[in-house]
């Protein structure tokens, strides 16, 4: 299904081998948190998304796993930003900007870090949405206020 929903949108999309069900428990053990559910199924279907210009629209689940590790753990981060340890990061622009499930609270919204900045704002209602969007456009004007 999330296959097919993205290369709808974008038939360049790049996809990887399926993620197995064991690496995602895995990931979620060293997360010490729960992947929302739709992100779950489209690493089974796919460990990782590439959009236009070969950009990271959605990570492999070790990448989701380093990265958020670092940002929730890093003691320089923690100087120059608000705490991240609310949101789940799952993908990037390919400049910087970043794309994240709130986790608390819960809920299937996704919203965009912007590096520069430090602030987070809503840019999709779920990861649907997401896809539809970020595969439509080339490039950040899809997310930009």
């Amino acid at each position: 299904m999330w296959r097919q929903a993205a290369a709808d949108v974008f038939p360049g999309t790049g996809f990887s081998e399926p993620a197995q069900a064991s690496d995602l428990d895995a990931a979620e053990t060293r997360l010490g948190r729960t992947l929302p559910a739709e992100l779950r199924d489209l690493l089974l279907e796919s460990n990782g998304v590439i959009g236009h210009t070969h950009v990271d629209t959605v990570w492999p689940i070790d990448q989701i796993v380093e990265r958020n590790l670092l940002f929730w753990s890093d003691p320089t981060f923690a100087q120059l930003y608000m705490a991240f340890d609310a949101l789940l990061f799952f993908g990037d622009n390919g400049g910087g900007d970043q794309f994240a499930f709130v986790q608390k609270p819960e809920r299937p919204d996704i919203f965009v870090w912007e590096h520069e900045s430090d602030s987070r704002r809503w840019v999709a209602n779920n990861l649907q949405d997401y896809l539809n969007r970020s595969l439509r456009a080339a490039g950040d004007e899809w997310y930009q206020p």
